[in-house]
């Protein structure tokens, strides 16, 4: 069997590639990212899906309106995926075993899960990078939508944090960008006024229904969250890989810092979110990309 040529070069433009992102990033070359965020399926057993909610008059509609009109609801689907897997490591361990041959020495892995499964994660990234490789684990922490009253809502998710050399990876705290102190009076008027680095426990909103980062896509994430994850493991002009790219926040956010980014995803509905997100010429030079057939377009 011949070598598979890789949809990517070290001089390539940013690229969103639709393909099986496996088969993909076995094509890309050894240690050539700075940073990887990873923001796999959850595997919740549940079809994921977002939808938007619209007014339509109608005259059997159970809501009066402007003038004595009556109005009903219309729920439209915007974006679904299955997120249920019969052995999801075998799914995910492979990808994972792939992100590590893919960091660059200084490099950093940004797992992304919720309670389900990151304890296992955290075992097999011991096992695949070294327990001395082991950075943190962020626990992003938000506080909207449905609650339960059976158990204590579950309103967090957690972000492994690996890096390829405990002994030389890249972290500039000195860029990230600061927070309000909680106890303001309790330090310097000058710490006070800089704001204070973000510890391992993230407050940020999840990304508003109505807000200006909605793309409509079911699990997007917050373009904050990812800020602070590109400032701090990455340079301006370095290589950031997301192959499940979902919505795009990771190139949205690496190109607004001046990193160079690569996007991988299955789901023809995520590349046509990110066409619209990123190809507005903000991230230019882009390349929309289909694998295998490797046909390019340039946005």
């Amino acid at each position: 069997m011949g070598a598979v040529t890789s949809v990517w070069t070290e001089n390539s433009p940013n690229l969103v590639i639709h393909g099986d992102n496996l088969e993909v990033i076995r094509t890309l070359p050894d240690e050539s990212f700075q940073l990887i965020y990873l923001d796999p399926p959850f595997n919740t057993g549940k079809q994921q899906t977002r939808q938007n909610v619209s007014s339509l008059r109608h005259s059997g509609g159970s809501r009066v309106g402007f003038r004595g009109s009556s109005y009903t609801n219309v729920r439209k689907t915007v974006s679904a995926f299955n997120d249920d897997f019969v052995d999801y490591w075998a799914f995910l361990e492979p990808r994972l075993e792939e992100a590590w041959r893919l960091l660059a020495p200084t490099g950093t892995l940004y797992l992304h899960l919720d309670y389900r499964e990151s304890h296992y994660a955290k075992v097999l990234l011991d096992a695949l990078f070294g327990r001395d490789c082991f950075l943190n684990e962020i626990i992003w922490a938000y506080d909207y939508g449905a609650r339960t009253k059976s158990r204590w809502p579950a309103k967090h998710d957690n972000i492994l944090v690996y890096v390829k050399d405990p002994k030389r990876y890249h972290f500039n705290s000195a860029e990230v960008d600061r927070e309000p102190y909680m106890a303001p009076t309790l330090v310097s008027a000058e710490n006070a006024a800089n704001g204070k680095l973000p510890t391992d426990v993230w407050w940020h909103t999840i990304v508003s229904p109505t807000g200006r980062e909605k793309t409509g896509y079911a699990t997007q994430k917050p373009e904050g969250v990812l800020r602070r994850i590109v400032q701090a493991s990455s340079n301006p002009g370095d290589w950031v890989l997301d192959f499940f790219a979902g919505s795009g926040t990771t190139g949205a956010v690496a190109a607004k810092l001046g990193r160079r980014f690569v996007l991988v995803d299955n789901n023809a509905e995520a590349i046509s979110v990110m066409a619209r997100r990123l190809g507005d010429g903000s991230a230019a030079p882009l390349d929309f990309v289909e694998y295998p057939a490797r046909s390019a377009r340039r946005a």
